[in-house]
């Protein structure tokens, strides 16, 4: 089946023509202090003219009600969920935030090659209500990202370590168990920062795409510092038996935290993977005891011969 590359897939996202070898990192970062401190700037409005009747009503709402209120809101952060359309929706304002700080790589038969990997894995997540979208982003930072909706990314510098398709297929199998178990859903209902896209979606506001414009913040607050250690040792887990359904040698992912972990600490290329992610020698060992020999009888490929070598 012939899927169209990366860049016609994404041609709706907002692109900031940013150059590439821009440090990604610090400009995220930037982002989320401008969210944090946008409250500090913010000078005290007028004294507000004499309000209507209606919202002199709204305005004398004794307490029980506004208790309520925030109780609904509340429920939603403990037991609601997005609804499909609100994930595509935050996912695309997440990867529109980071194809404006990074672009893609110009090459088209490598995008359409990751996105083939990628949907072949991504099948295997059982989540066939997603559309799943890939690229590789053009900078030498070693890393991958994943956005709710099915938007997954990796560098030009993790991509260029790679030897063969089974670790490709590894570490994307790892970004699409984030999307396939929410994680960064999950951790969007928990922000604090997070209450107005929550009653939002509570009350199903016709004006969404406002409230999920306010998750641009949240979005490069979840790219710079990174899901909880659990989260991302789940996503291993389960990565590898993604990768392994699949038909890929298993032992893909783990490859490429072996050749990672053997970086120096102090490489720059790495200063953000260690923000987003723990260390790949504790990933390892957690996936070694997860495993504990339950995969020693799997055998998949890894097709090296396949492989697209970046030019």
């Amino acid at each position: 089946m012939n899927i169209k590359p990366m860049v016609l897939a994404l041609s709706l996202l907002a692109f900031s023509g940013a150059a590439a070898g821009v440090d990604f990192g610090k400009l995220l970062e930037e982002r989320i202090n401008q969210e944090l401190n946008k409250d500090k700037k913010t000078q005290p409005a007028p004294a507000p003219a004499p309000a209507p009747a209606a919202t002199q009503n709204a305005a004398a709402t004794p307490p029980q009600e506004k208790q309520k209120i925030d109780a609904r809101q509340l429920g939603f952060a403990l037991f609601g969920d997005y609804s499909l359309e609100e994930e595509n929706r935050i996912g695309k304002q997440i990867a529109g935030d980071l194809l404006g700080a990074v672009p893609l790589v110009r090459d088209d038969k490598l995008q359409n090659y990751v996105n083939l990997v990628g949907n072949w894995v991504a099948l295997q997540s059982g989540r066939k209500d997603v559309t799943w979208r890939f690229g590789v982003l053009d900078t030498e930072d070693i890393n991958a990202f994943a956005a709710p909706g099915g938007y997954i990314f990796v560098t030009k510098g993790l991509y260029r370590r790679l030897g063969n398709e089974a670790e490709l297929a590894g570490v994307l199998g790892h970004e699409i168990a984030h999307v396939s178990q929410k994680h960064h859903l999950k951790l969007l209902k928990q922000s604090s920062l997070i209450g107005a896209l929550g009653q939002a979606a509570g009350s199903k506001v016709k004006d969404s795409d406002q409230a999920v414009q306010n998750l641009i913040g949240n979005g490069a607050e979840i790219m710079a510092r990174g899901l909880d250690k659990n989260a991302e040792f789940e996503a291993d887990r389960i990565g590898i038996v993604y990768a392994a359904r699949a038909g890929y040698d298993p032992w893909g992912l783990p490859g490429v935290l072996q050749d990672m972990a053997a970086l120096p600490a102090k490489d720059s290329r790495t200063s953000l993977l260690y923000k987003t992610h723990p260390h790949p020698a504790d990933r390892l060992a957690a996936l070694g005891e997860a495993v504990d020999g339950r995969l020693d009888a799997v055998s998949g490929k890894d097709l090296t011969k396949r492989f697209y070598r970046i030019r």
